[in-house]
C-alpha cells in the first residue's frame, strides 16, 4: 500500500499483530523513508523512538482530523475519534492539511 503526498510516492506498512504495533518505531535509529499504518489506535505514545516523525490521524473514511508535525520521543497524544493512525517520515505533514481525505492505493 501506498499514499501520495507532495508527487511523492510513500510505502505504508500496515501493522496488524500485537507485537508489530507493540514494537512500532522503537529503536529504529535511521530516518526511515516509508510509513506506517496502525489501525484503530486512540493512544499514541512515542516512547522510545529514536527519531522525529510526523502523525497523521484519520477517521474511518481517511479524512484527516489531526496532523502532528516533528514530534519527538516520549509524548502521549489521545485522540478519541481516531480510526487510522499514520506514521510518517519528518517533513510529510507539512504538505497536509486537515479535513483532506488520504487515498491509499494497493
Amino acid at each position: 500500500m501506498y499514499i501520495i503526498v507532495n508527487k511523492k510516492k510513500i510505502e505504508i506498512k500496515e501493522l496488524t499483530s500485537f507485537w508489530d504495533k507493540f514494537k512500532g518505531l522503537k529503536f529504529v535509529l535511521n530516518p526511515i523513508d516509508y510509513g506506517l499504518l496502525l489501525k484503530n489506535k486512540k493512544l499514541i505514545t512515542t516512547n522510545f523512538h529514536c527519531q522525529k516523525i510526523d502523525i497523521v490521524i484519520t477517521d474511518s473514511n481517511d479524512k484527516i482530523i489531526g496532523l502532528i508535525e516533528d514530534i519527538g520521543s516520549e509524548k502521549y497524544i489521545f485522540k478519541p475519534t481516531a480510526k487510522n493512525t499514520y506514521y510518517l517520515p519528518l517533513g510529510t505533514a507539512k504538505n497536509l492539511k486537515i479535513g483532506t481525505v488520504l487515498k491509499p492505493k494497493k
